[in-house]
C-alpha cells in the first residue's frame, strides 16, 4: 500500500523540484513549444470533432426526413387497409 501512496506522491515531489529550478531561456522555449504542440493538437482535435458532429446532424436529419415519408407511406396503407376491411365487411352482410 505505501508503495502506491509513493507512486503518487512522485510526480507531486517532482513538480515541486521544477519550481526550486530557475527556467533558463531554453526551458522557457521547450515548454512553449510542448505547450504549442498541445494546443494546436487540441485544435485539431475540436475541428475533427466539429466535422464529425456537423456529419452527425447531416445524418440524424435525413434520417429524420426518411422516418418522416415512412409514417406518411405507413398512414395510406392504413386507410387502404381500413377501406378494404369496410368494403370486406359489406360484401359479407350482402351474402
Amino acid at each position: 500500500m505505501e508503495s502506491n501512496n509513493l507512486a503518487e506522491n512522485e510526480p507531486l515531489a517532482e513538480a515541486d523540484s521544477f519550481d526550486e529550478m530557475p527556467e533558463t531561456a531554453e526551458t522557457v522555449e521547450t515548454n512553449l513549444i510542448i505547450l504549442t504542440e498541445r494546443v494546436d493538437q487540441l485544435v485539431g482535435w475540436c475541428e475533427r470533432l466539429a466535422r464529425e458532429n456537423q456529419s452527425l446532424r447531416e445524418r440524424i436529419a435525413a434520417v429524420q426526413v426518411e422516418r418522416d415519408a415512412l409514417r406518411g407511406k405507413n398512414e395510406q396503407l392504413r386507410a387502404r387497409i381500413d377501406t378494404m376491411i369496410v368494403r370486406l365487411k359489406g360484401l359479407g352482410q350482402n351474402l
